[in-house]
């Protein structure tokens, strides 16, 4: 039997490599980070808090991680760290609180005013005397931040060790339409592909992040692959219709997810006085966009797992080889949107520019601010709030990630104030 593409798989006698449960009968945690920008700070948040509940050297306490976007880079940073988890939330904390644009894409004047001349050099000229440039940002700050903070070699020590079973780095390829979650195992895995969906074991590397990392529009697609087997890659989140599926076909039976959208945020806010006639601008229709990339597919694939769950349970031994998969959620208590209005005189003059003229630079166009301001004051912000919000369902997470030594008690002012 194929394994589902939610709660419902296979045991240990599926395809899948794994047996439902880690070594000595412990349950096998997955780490799902979807991708969220900026807001991806959260989940910094709710990482380095976790750390605060396990012994200071204790390895890492998800089996296997899976991340996109935002969330692959997190995933990739934390994964190199398994041996030493709560170093590694330190110091992905400590990167995350001093963040700015200028590490992410070029947001200087002359930048922005040679890719917007390019633009409308091959508007007007139909595209004779410039092509279009692949993206609006050059992202080579990405590629080399990321060149300087996420050690590949560690993460496959990890592995080799035992500490970490499976990563998954998930991008979108755009010749063959799928959704393709590369991964790296501490032992040999078969792929899958079912229902637009591949799993493809691979030697990750920072090109895997870049390509899950691809706005469309905002960043460049990114070509991996020779031959007949090149294809060009981006954002993980476009086709990524059941985003639990990667760690759970990897083998976790418990998942992790830490979103980034507070329940009932609205994406697109209502203006006071607009009154509607005038209809949302490009920046609210973009932020609207990205906040149904990044959140939706998690929430109607958490449904389907519930719903799966209780069937399974309902069967009893006729579910045969079928095996429950439990959840935990952690959602931000408060709307990003306020806050990124709080800190938007943090953005650079000339991306504060663009965001004005694209009408993000006002409350109607928020959403796509939060998703965009990388800049220290408001990442500070969202990591408090993620560590703030962990804490208070602290008992919770114990129980989920099985945790058998007493905790200590973190003052969660601490890393508000830090």
């Amino acid at each position: 039997m194929r394994p589902l593409d939610s709660g419902a798989v296979p045991g240990p006698r599926g395809i899948g490599p794994h047996a439902s449960r880690a070594p000595g009968g412990a349950p096998r945690v997955g780490l799902v980070l979807p991708g969220g920008g900026a807001r991806g700070a959260y989940q910094v948040g709710v990482l380095r808090a976790i750390a605060d509940l396990l012994p200071r050297d204790a390895p890492i306490p998800f089996r296997v991680i899976s991340g996109t976007s935002a969330g692959a880079i997190i995933a990739a940073s934390i994964a190199a760290y398994a041996s030493r988890y709560r170093l590694g939330a330190t110091s992905l904390e400590r990167f995350w609180r001093n963040f700015h644009v200028g590490q992410v894409f070029r947001a200087d004047t002359a930048s922005m005013l040679r890719s917007g001349a390019r633009w409308l050099s091959a508007l007007l000229s139909g595209g004779r005397l410039a092509s279009p440039p692949a993206s609006v940002f050059d992202v080579a700050p990405l590629r080399a931040t990321l060149a300087r903070h996420v050690d590949f070699a560690a993460i496959r020590a990890g592995l080799d060790a035992g500490n970490l079973d499976a990563l998954a780095l998930n991008a979108t390829a755009y010749r063959s339409a799928l959704s393709v979650a590369f991964f790296e195992c501490s032992r040999a895995t078969a792929p899958w592909l079912h229902a637009w969906r591949l799993g493809q074991p691979a030697t990750l590397t920072h090109e895997h992040l870049m390509a899950s990392a691809a706005v469309p529009f905002l960043f460049p697609a990114v070509r991996m692959g020779e031959g007949e087997g090149a294809d060009w890659y981006g954002d993980g989140a476009m086709r990524q219709l059941s985003p639990l599926s990667p760690a759970i076909n990897l083998g976790a039976d418990r998942l992790l997810i830490v979103g980034i959208r507070a329940a009932g945020a609205r994406a697109v806010p209502e203006v006071a006085g607009g009154g509607g006639v005038a209809g949302p601008s490009l920046g609210q229709i973009f932020g609207f966009m990205l906040d149904t990339l990044f959140m939706d597919g998690i929430q109607s694939d958490l449904d389907r797992l519930r719903r799966d769950n209780l069937l399974i349970d309902a069967a009893g031994h006729a579910a045969g080889g079928l095996r429950r998969v439990d959840a935990l959620q952690i959602m931000p208590s408060a709307d990003f949107g306020p806050i990124a209005e709080r800190h938007a005189h943090a953005v650079p003059r000339a991306l504060r520019t663009l965001l004005r003229t694209m009408g993000a630079a006002n409350p109607g166009g928020r959403t796509l601010l939060s998703y965009m301001l990388f800049e220290g004051a408001y990442t500070r912000e969202l990591i408090a709030l993620g560590h703030a919000d962990a804490m208070a369902r602290r008992d919770e997470l114990v129980e989920f990630l099985g945790l058998e030594r007493p905790v200590a008690t973190v003052d969660p002012r601490r890393v508000a104030s830090a």
